[in-house]
């Protein structure tokens, strides 16, 4: 994977970049002027990966420095922290992020001994040479290039998570995105270890309670990113122990969620093979296998999936849907009940939703998120149901329109779950196909909703509010939305199709329930 490097790192990227950068550095004060690419930029280019993130520090003046790039490039100048020297450059897609040497460090070296891990402890000087910058020697006072070759997370120094606790889920989180070394292990597990003694560092900080100190908006940041890492599960795993020698529950997961944590050792139905917590987790696994390839596990009607997850408008999609994944049986704890020998979760979908509600609240989701997220786990039994029932006597135009009209435009979504769902159990007791089951019910209900449901629901209402007021004599109130729905179903299902039929239905239906 890591390689002697044969090119500069800003190869890649547009020759204006470099151009601007020695522009800059020529106006800079200091002699001969430094200017160092740092960091996880430098880590993502020894793995061969393009990142739209880089890092640049320099000895001090880093502010100033980012406004004169901004303005060589016509760039975006955004100020991230005035008091520590740090800003931002946005360009072309890139961010270029700014920042003068850390807490008082006088060279490159110190600078990167106050950094989080060794494999984030890497510089590559610019220099100038004639119009444009070229690469220095790599400064790695740590061992980060061994470290990265070798697969390993290792902290820099002792006190690396009490200076900044959010390291502590960072670690985690490079355990589920790094890509798999050289002669790594096979495909599924974590591709990176985490070194012993940072193990331990990492248990001292779960045992104090760092995390609780860390502002919400920046675990969830974090938690996004890991969740959207190829090994999530994997890593997700590592979190549920604080070390090798501890029980399940003890680990950092149930710190930033303490609700999971009800879920250790909850034993499911035998169409399950793991206790609540695990399967919650597994089902992130298998939600990433379901995101990369819808179309392995929904033949029909695949586009139209690949289509809502990439619609730009709605970037929030992908990542609440992982987050569905791991909370979708949040209710089960507070739902069990054992009956006749039988273990049953009543009602744990809905229970589940508020709890998520009250989980997307403490970590500062958007209001779009967190509506997306527990309309999610409130229905996600729901295609379980329609299998169930399509089984025995078939389901109707009716019972799609339901599902179509409580779904709306995130009924791609909720299928998506429940076939992560599906997969992430394979007890001895799981009923037969469900996985063909659920593909077969989302080709119907989309086939359903395209030519039965959208062109009806499109034409204009055959009665509205104000006609139920003057021709049928009725008086505003939440019988409305009821009678206007029963209306919109009847006609999707044929059974009218005219103002005068519309107008006797009314009558029928104020007959049945009394009302005039």
């Amino acid at each position: 994977m890591v390689a002697a490097p044969a090119h500069p790192v800003l190869h890649p990227y547009p020759p204006r970049l470099t151009e601007s950068l020695s522009a800059a550095l020529r106006t800079t004060a200091s002699t001969p002027p430094s200017l160092f690419i740092a960091g996880g930029a430098v880590r993502d280019w020894l793995c061969g990966r393009f990142s739209r993130d880089l890092d640049f520090t320099l000895p001090a003046g880093a502010v100033g420095f980012a406004r004169r790039l901004a303005d060589e490039l016509g760039g975006t100048f955004v100020l991230l922290d005035g008091e520590h020297d740090v800003a931002r450059v946005v360009w072309g897609g890139l961010d270029l992020d700014f920042s003068g040497f850390r807490e008082g460090a006088l060279s490159i070296e110190e600078d990167l001994g106050k950094r989080d891990f060794t494999i984030n402890a890497l510089a590559i000087p610019l220099e100038l040479s004639g119009p444009a910058a070229r690469q220095g020697e790599m400064v790695d006072p740590h061992g980060g290039r061994r470290d990265l070759q070798a697969g390993v997370i290792r902290a820099v120094h002792p006190r690396v998570f009490i200076a900044d606790p959010l390291r502590l889920l960072r670690a985690y989180r490079f355990l589920a995105s790094l890509p798999p070394p050289s002669g790594g292990k096979v495909a599924g597990a974590a591709a990176f270890k985490l070194e012993p003694a940072t193990s331990e560092l990492i248990a001292q900080g779960v045992a104090a309670g760092l995390i609780a100190g860390v502002a919400a908006e920046r675990i969830r940041s974090e938690m996004d990113a890991l969740l959207a890492g190829a090994r999530g599960g994997a890593a997700l795993t590592a979190m549920t122990v604080a070390d090798a020698g501890s029980p399940p529950g003890s680990g950092l997961l149930f710190q930033v969620l303490p609700e999971l944590a009800a879920g250790v050792g909850l034993r499911q139905p035998d169409s399950h093979h793991l206790d609540v917590a695990a399967h919650c987790i597994e089902a992130v696994a298998s939600m990433e296998r379901v995101l990369a390839a819808p179309a392995d596990f929904f033949p029909e009607f695949h586009s139209e999936l690949s289509a809502y997850l990439a619609d730009p408008a709605h970037p929030d999609r992908v990542p609440t849907l992982r987050w569905a994944a791991l909370l979708h049986d949040l209710g089960k704890a507070a739902a069990c009940q054992v009956r006749e020998g039988r273990i049953i979760f009543h009602n744990h979908d809905r229970i589940g939703a508020e709890q998520c509600r009250e989980v997307a609240r403490r970590l500062c989701f958007s209001r779009r998120r967190r509506e997306l997220l527990q309309g999610l786990v409130a229905h996600h039994m729901w295609p379980f149901h329609l299998v169930n029932a399509s089984q025995r006597q078939g389901i109707g135009v009716r019972a799609c329109l339901r599902l179509v009209r409580a779904l709306g435009a995130d009924l791609p979504a909720l299928f998506l779950l429940a076939m992560a769902d599906s997969l992430a159990g394979r007890g001895p007791g799981k009923p037969v196909a469900m996985e063909r089951n659920l593909a077969a019910l989302y080709a119907q209900v989309t086939r359903v909703a395209r030519e039965r449901i959208g062109p009806v629901l499109s034409l204009p209402p055959l009665l509205d509010g104000h006609d139920l007021q003057k021709l049928c004599g009725l008086s505003p109130g939440p019988l409305f939305k009821e009678i206007l729905a029963g209306l919109a179903q009847a006609r999707v299902e044929g059974a009218v199709n005219s103002r005068e039929e519309a107008l006797a239905w009314v009558a029928r239906f104020g007959a049945r329930r009394g009302v005039r």
